[in-house]
Parts: structure tokens; sequence; C-alpha cells
């Protein structure tokens, strides 16, 4: 079992501190840290493969399969689009861009970064590629995660109740993403603590991810993860060879924290209670595939249609959310209320809350409720228009720990309806369910497969821990 790693010298590069954490993990790991990065690796796959069943010739994930294609080389490990092995760095690209595309994957908070959109399709790769064992995966997922949500949580100031990554149009998941995914891949690789440094520290220089497709649009966010996933894969096999990073790469002077984050920022995160306290374990789930600052707004308009309330009975609503996540979900107005695609449709507050009042699948909202012919429907359009949306006092003081919101609605005939969400359906105090997470799973991995395929892909996915070699999940 690992160890916790010793008192942090204040001589001690954290990049070293993380490094040991890393290798002494290799060697075993709690068994319930173990069942979280099997559940993380089985949410990743599910969310992929519905991502993969997009029938867009312009989906993003299309564009990065044909690059990785045309480019090929040896053929190592396959993307979950079924296509031929690839390189583990280019397997990587493309299942990375699948877990990320839909919005659907999993969220750690209060970082609010998505950790395993980047390091399971590194993980996997890699541990295809060097047929490493299904334990030996787990770990690599489970410290991987951890990393990535250890170093954003440097960048999350309690007083701003936020992240200065996020402050600064930065995507802490893409970001925080390569070095977590770059620690992952140098316990696949079986690195010493001096490569496993460098590994981390190269990957410092490769972190890359700006936020402002969140608002106005855009399809390059979709390949954030992909390209963490990438670059991670790239930063071990570059320390592998050979190459060194500087041991003060996190903390120096013209370091990681003080590149990205200013003045801003919590370095002790990154190794406080490392090994006894897991900010893996805080990682949710997402029931909708939506921007996860829309879920709570999703959960009052399901909660007020349970009342018997449609679309076209509702005047107007007011919407409180935290202030912080007005930018993201509600502005530019005109954006958020006319979306350019379904995928700008995810980040916005209006047309989410108009979808959950129509009606929708799955949780409450699929992935069906984000196409065109959704975004063309009146009804629903109509609604986003009649919505407002405002800063709550009671919603900030819950933000970052959890999402919330409150929806005050007024109907043509006069009356009034207010329902109030503390934690979305996922969150902290409402977590997923495993049946939950196999009804996602199943309703995900069914858009690609036959019903026996996915049913034979989870079997496959739930025996990782005893796995003595691990295979494509697609078998």
């Amino acid at each position: 079992m690992v160890t916790p790693p010793k008192a942090a010298d204040p001589a001690t590069p954290y990049a070293r501190i993380l490094a040991e954490f890393a290798v002494d993990s290799a060697r075993g790991l709690p068994g319930h840290v173990i069942a979280d990065a099997a559940s993380r690796v089985i949410d990743s796959v599910g969310v992929s493969l519905a991502a993969a069943a997009v029938d867009d010739p312009a989906a993003p994930y299309r564009a990065i399969e044909r690059v990785m294609l045309a480019r090929g080389g040896t053929p190592e490990a396959a993307p979950l689009t079924g296509g031929e092995k690839l390189p583990a760095a280019s397997a990587a690209m493309i299942n990375g861009t699948l877990a990320h595309s839909l919005d659907f994957d999993d969220t750690h908070l209060p970082s609010v970064l998505h950790p395993s959109s980047s390091i399971v399709p590194a993980a996997l790769a890699v541990a295809e590629a060097r047929g490493r064992s299904g334990q030996e995966l787990l770990r690599a997922v489970a410290v991987g995660d951890e990393v990535c949500n250890r170093v954003g949580m440097a960048g999350y100031v309690p007083e701003l109740r936020n992240s200065t990554f996020f402050l600064r149009g930065q995507h802490a998941t893409s970001i925080c993403g390569t070095l977590g995914a770059a620690v992952a891949v140098a316990m696949l690789l079986g690195l010493d603590e001096a490569a496993t440094c460098s590994a981390l520290a190269i990957a410092t220089s490769m972190g890359a991810g700006i936020i402002e497709a969140n608002r106005t649009g855009g399809s390059v966010k979709q390949i954030h993860c992909g390209w963490a996933a990438q670059a991670g894969v790239e930063a071990a096999l570059f320390a592998e060879a050979g190459v060194t990073g500087p041991p003060t790469a996190l903390e120096g002077e013209f370091g990681f924290l003080r590149a990205y984050l200013g003045t801003d920022y919590d370095e002790k995160a990154l190794t406080r209670s490392l090994g006894t306290e897991w900010e893996l374990l805080r990682t949710v789930y997402k029931p909708y595939p939506a921007n996860h600052f829309t879920h709570p707004v999703i959960d009052c308009a399901l909660a007020l249609r349970a009342e018997g309330l449609t679309p076209d009975d509702i005047e107007s609503a007011e919407i409180g959310v935290p202030g912080t996540v007005l930018r993201t979900i509600a502005e530019p107005w005109a954006e958020k209320i006319a979306p350019r695609s379904p995928y700008h449709a995810k980040f916005s507050g209006p047309f989410t809350f108009a979808i959950a009042m129509a009606g929708g699948g799955g949780l409450g909202v699929q992935l069906d409720d984000f196409t065109p012919q959704v975004l063309a429907d009146p009804v629903r359009s109509g609604l986003a228009r009649r919505c407002t949306f405002t800063a709550d006092p009671v919603c900030d003081d819950e933000f970052p720990n959890a999402f919330s919101a409150v929806a005050r609605v007024r109907t043509r005939d006069g009356r009034r309806f207010e329902h109030r969400v503390h934690s979305s359906l996922g969150g902290p105090e409402h977590p997923l369910t495993a049946a939950q997470l196999e009804v996602k799973f199943r309703g995900n991995a069914s858009r690609a497969l036959s019903a026996g395929e996915a049913d034979a892909v989870l079997a496959r996915l739930r025996a990782l821990p005893g796995a003595v070699t691990v295979r494509s999940p697609l078998g």
C-alpha cells in the first residue's frame, strides 16, 4: 500500500514530492481508491463511445482522427472510434477529444475541472501499448486524477470562491490535465522518481487551454483534453528517453504557478495530506450532458415540470445562480438565448432551462436534447427568451463546493412558483448511485454499439481490477 510521503522539506521541490508519491503508489493503493478509479474509466469510456457515435462530418474528433490517421506511425493502441491502432500518443489525442466533446465528463469540486477526460485516455493508450495490468492502469488513473485535481486546487482562492485559472480565462481542465496525464503515464512506463519528476516538469511547458469558446462558441474546446492526453504521453516518453525538466518547475520564480496564476495560488494544496486525503474522491459525475454550471438550472426546471408546469404556462422565469457563473451560462445574452450550435447550447442557462421544461430523457436531459432540431424548436427558444438570470446571494455562498440555483416562475394565469436547488443532482449532496451510473453508461455506449456489444464492453471494464493485460475496451 502507498505510504504518505515524508513531511515536505521546504528545500524539496513539489514536483519531486509528487513524483515520490507516484512511484510509491505504483506499488499499491487502498481498495476504495482503486474502485473509484475503475468507475472513472467506465464513465469516461461510455462518454467517449457516445461522442464517437455523433454523425457529423464537422465533429472535431473526426478532424483529429483524420490528422492522426494521416500521420500514421507504430500501431500501439486503438482509438475508441473503432479505427486502426495508432501510436499511443495519437490514440490518446483522439480518445481525449472524445471524452470531453459532449461536456459529459466528471467534475472535481471546488476546483471545477474535469480530470478523467485527460488522464483516462492517456493511461488507457499507454497501458495497452505497453501491456500493463489492470491494477497498474487503475493506480495510474487514480494518481493522475489526484495530481490533476491538486494542481487545480493550487489555483483555487477560497476568498474569491473561484479559481484563478478560470478568472484568467484559462481552461484548468486541460492545463492541469496535462500534468496529471504525464504522471499517470510515467507510472505505466515504470519511471523512477527522477524521471517521473522530469515528466511532470516537462508537462508544465505543454499544458494549454483558453475558455472563450464557453462564451461565444467555436469547437476548439472539445479538443483540449485530447491535447492534454497526447501532451502527457509525450512528456513522459520524452522523460523516458532522457529529456530532463527543472525540479522547481511548479513553484520556481519562472515556474508553472507564477506563470499561470500570478500571486493568487496555494502551493501547499499540491501536497497537503497527500496520500491520506484523496481529492479524487471529491470528483463527481454528471447526470446531464451540459456545462456543469447549468445542472442546478436543469434540476429546477425538472422540479417545476414535475409540478405540472409546461413551457406554454410560463410568462416569465427569473433564475438565480452564483454570480461567478453568469459570464459562462448567461453572457453574452444574445448568444445564450439563440445558441449557434447544439454544443453552444450546452453552455446556455436559458436554453438548458427550456430544454428541461420541455421534456427530456435519460436522467432528465439527454444527448438527443441537443440537436439542430431542438435549437429550432419555437417552444424551447420562446421560453429561453422569457428567462432572466441574476446573481443569487445564497448560491454565491454555496459555490463552488456545490452548484445551486433558484427558479422563480410567473405563469400566464398569474400563479407564482419557486424552486431552489442547493446541490445539483450528481453533486456532493446528491451523488449518482451505482444504478444511475450504469444507466448513464448504457445510454452512452448504446449510441455506438448494440446492446450486446455495450454489455461486453461494460464486462471488460468491470474486469479491469483483475486483468493481467489491458486491451482496448472494444476488444
